[in-house]
């Protein structure tokens, strides 16, 4: 089964803690092991200095990976994250953030993911990151 955005903003909706849905992730693709993720940008989410805070880039990628393994896997599975390791690259500051992960292999019990976060419109990477997923299900 193939998942469309409205399904891994369902998958987001019946799945993830409240807080990480006050992050206002935008599920804006899914496609067979990708997901691209919109992270609007808050006042909220801004640290000292009005940057984006790298815990909220974080929290969208690993939420990311999850909806890509579930459009790799047909639907939703449980899994945890076994690893996550984030590199920042450039600041973000009032603007949108997209968030597109790439299965780079996905086991029966695990799944290998990369993460490229940018600013919407603008191919300049700000963040990378590397994740590997236990899957439970």
């Amino acid at each position: 089964m193939t998942l469309k955005a409205a399904d891994g903003q369902k998958i987001l909706r019946e799945n993830f803690a409240p807080w990480v849905l006050e992050l206002g992730l935008v599920v804006e693709e899914v496609g067979d092991g990708s997901a691209v993720l919109r992270l609007p940008w808050s006042d909220r989410l801004a640290r000292e200095g009005g940057g984006l805070s790298g815990q909220a880039m974080m929290a969208a990628a690993d939420t990311a990976v999850v909806v890509a393994v579930a459009g790799a896997r047909g639907g939703f599975v449980p899994m945890t994250t076994v690893q996550l390791s984030t590199s920042f690259q450039r600041p973000v500051v009032g603007r949108d953030v997209l968030v597109a992960v790439t299965i780079g292999k996905l086991g029966r019990t695990l799944a290998f993911a990369d993460v490229t976060l940018t600013v919407d419109g603008d191919p300049a990477v700000v963040a990378r990151a590397s994740a590997v997923y236990a899957i439970m299900g």
